[in-house]
């Protein structure tokens, strides 16, 4: 019986403090890693290819700021740019503008029906792309086909894209907006109410406004993914003018390994990645905010 008393401060010990302070531990071992890698590319960025070679943990011996305006006209990277920011833009636009209504029902909704909806866009976000290539394949040659012979005579598998990109995105956004704005109280819907507005003009100028962090977190979250987006550009639109920065980085891949320009090739890494990175370290209190404050609902 001692033993077993002796043994039952230890573990909670073990359990109260060691586990979290190991936990804290690793966290930040990984943030430390990950913030020296985002540096280590951006120094190979700046260096010349055998700098990259011969010291790649060494700081660079000249900048080699040109190794970006290579990068930049190698990979065509002006149309490319064009094509992410536009479809990231209206995107991730579109996304929010579709999901907030749909999580606004499904979070007011009285109706069996809204707990097995919500279920069900949980359940699509577990499909992975790599499960859809065929069908999207099919339909958006069925898409452009009846696009080109029955309606307008010329198609853009860019729209095909963007609404393919939409399409996919929405479970996730309908699912986070719907957790967050069940966190938010009914009596504010109920007073817009007593003011005469209403289910409309309640949604727009009451709930829109209170739920604009969860709203930030699922735009920043989709802007990133929209920008990242590579499988489904590389499978609906492969055309050089088409082509967005993700898919135009792996051409510049292919380039740079025969012509050994390494540091334009890091200097391309950079110009895709450091934005995002940027974004997030400028959100990133937002997106933690509305992440969490739907859990549990």
């Amino acid at each position: 019986m001692n033993s077993v008393r002796s043994s039952r401060p230890v573990a909670g010990f073990i359990g109260d403090v060691l586990v979290p302070r190991a936990t804290a531990v690793a966290l930040w071992a990984w943030v430390a890693f990950n913030l020296a890698l985002v540096a280590w590319v951006g120094l190979q960025s700046l260096k010349t290819s055998g700098d990259v070679w011969l010291s790649p943990f060494s700081l660079p011996s000249s900048l080699e700021w040109q190794n970006y305006s290579s990068a930049w006209q190698a990979a065509q990277f002006s149309r490319a740019a064009l094509n992410s920011v536009l479809l990231t833009a209206v995107g991730a636009f579109l996304i929010v503008g579709f999901a907030a209504p749909a999580a606004y029902v499904l979070a007011r909704s009285s109706r069996r029906i809204a707990a097995p909806l919500t279920s069900y866009f949980a359940m699509g976000m577990s499909i992975p792309l790599q499960t859809l290539i065929i069908p999207v394949v099919v339909v958006k040659l069925s898409l452009n086909t009846f696009m080109v012979d029955w309606v307008t005579g010329w198609w853009d598998d860019r729209i095909t894209l963007l609404v393919f990109e939409v399409a996919l995105s929405l479970p996730f956004a309908v699912f986070v907006l719907t957790g967050y704005l069940r966190s938010l109280p009914h009596e504010v819907e109920e007073a817009a109410e007593l003011d005469g507005a209403g289910p409309l003009r309640s949604f727009v100028q009451v709930i829109v406004p209170l739920a604009r962090p969860g709203i930030v977190t699922v735009l920043v979250l989709n802007v990133i993914g929209l920008w990242n987006s590579t499988l489904l550009v590389m499978v609906i639109a492969p055309g050089e003018d088409e082509r967005t920065l993700p898919v135009a980085l792996l051409h510049l891949y292919g380039t740079m390994q025969y012509s050994s320009n390494w540091g334009g090739m890091f200097a391309g890494i950079a110009i895709l990645v450091f934005p995002m990175i940027v974004l997030y370290l400028w959100c990133g209190r937002r997106i933690i905010e509305g992440m969490t404050a739907g859990i549990g609902k």
